[in-house]
């Protein structure tokens, strides 16, 4: 499988983050990337840097503004008095609260959700990397049939105009938003993560040549929280284009595969021309901040099921956080997936 990574992946490295009222060190760092980039070496796969694409299929699912403020937020940190190693606030808008500060610190309350996505010095080049890694694979993927971008940091919480849960640029929906046009759409996203897909689920909520499906844990008592209900299914031009299918924590490879399964028998009955894989690992027993108890069997169900489809498929990486675990899944996640195909 063509697997395309850049080493500015690990260019972001955060160092804290606060959980539950406690601050902890970040899950999200750049050890990640590492550790995945070496399990595809292992597994033989064609490994590739992307070529540069710019900021046009960045800028065509993410407002302007907030792209300018991620490429720039850096080079201002001069405006912020004895500001250290990150620029971060504590300071967020709300929905009722809408304008946009010309200030530095105002402008983090309003283009960030939380406190786990600070700006470093390696920020931008990091999410820039990530965003070209995608562009990349859904090009190859229409090309010859399946890539896998190696994006991190993740992707599919961050907003049109706004970062959060570890993420700046939707990584998911560049490369739906590029096999769409590259096509003529419609096109599907299918995530996997154990995290709802708030961000992509946003980006595309009125959209009817997108259709996002997300398999999650329950959001009720879980991050994202305030998204991923199974009664949101889009609106205006969007409206039944949009599919989640939460399950309770604890759940395990059975009940995790079948929703998979309603998942794609969905995605088939909308008959699109590409599929995106938003291929989040976080849902493996053993992660440090996951909700599910699946196993590498099961992983490697989803992967037969998902080439099985026949779709061109860009598979982009999502969560899937620091543990003994994450290398051997991902190793058999795409040892399967080729194997299908």
């Amino acid at each position: 499988m063509r697997v395309v990574h850049t080493p500015d992946s690990s260019r972001h490295d955060p160092e804290r983050y606060m959980r539950r009222g406690a601050p902890i060190p970040h899950p999200e760092q750049a050890a990640r990337y590492t550790i995945l980039r070496d399990a595809a070496l292992r597994g033989g796969h064609d490994l590739a840097e992307p070529a540069d694409h710019g900021l046009e299929p960045i800028r065509a699912v993410h407002d302007p503004g907030y792209v300018a403020f991620l490429a720039e937020a850096w080079a201002r940190r001069g405006e912020i008095p004895d500001i250290g190693d990150e620029i971060l606030t504590g300071a967020f808008a709300r929905p009722q609260m809408h304008r946009t500060p010309p200030g530095l610190l105002g402008r983090l309350g309003l283009y960030t959700a939380d406190t786990s996505t600070p700006i470093r010095a390696g920020t931008w080049a990091a999410v820039y990397g990530s965003a070209q890694c995608a562009v990349a694979a859904a090009d190859t993927a229409l090309t010859v049939g399946h890539a896998y971008a190696l994006c991190r940091p993740p992707g599919h919480h961050a907003y049109a105009d706004s970062a959060g849960g570890f993420c700046f640029l939707n990584n998911s929906a560049i490369a739906a938003e590029r096999m769409r046009a590259a096509t003529g759409g419609p096109v599907a996203i299918l995530d996997i993560d154990v995290h709802h897909g708030n961000g992509t689920q946003g980006i595309f909520y009125t959209c009817a040549d997108v259709l996002t499906v997300s398999v999650h844990a329950d959001p009720s008592d879980y991050f994202p929280f305030f998204a991923g209900y199974a009664d949101e299914t889009g609106t205006g031009a969007g409206a039944g284009f949009n599919r989640n299918l939460p399950l309770p924590p604890g759940s395990g490879d059975a009940p995790w595969l079948e929703a998979v399964e309603a998942g794609l028998a969905a995605i088939a009955a909308h008959r699109p021309r590409a599929l995106v894989v938003a291929l989040g690992l976080d849902a493996a027993a053993d992660d440090p901040i996951g909700a599910f108890a699946v196993t590498r069997a099961g992983f490697v169900g989803a992967a037969e099921r998902i080439a099985r489809a026949g779709l061109p498929t860009a598979l982009i990486q999502e969560g899937g956080y620091l543990c003994a675990a994450l290398p051997e899944n991902l190793s058999a996640f795409l040892a399967a997936f080729d194997a299908a195909r």
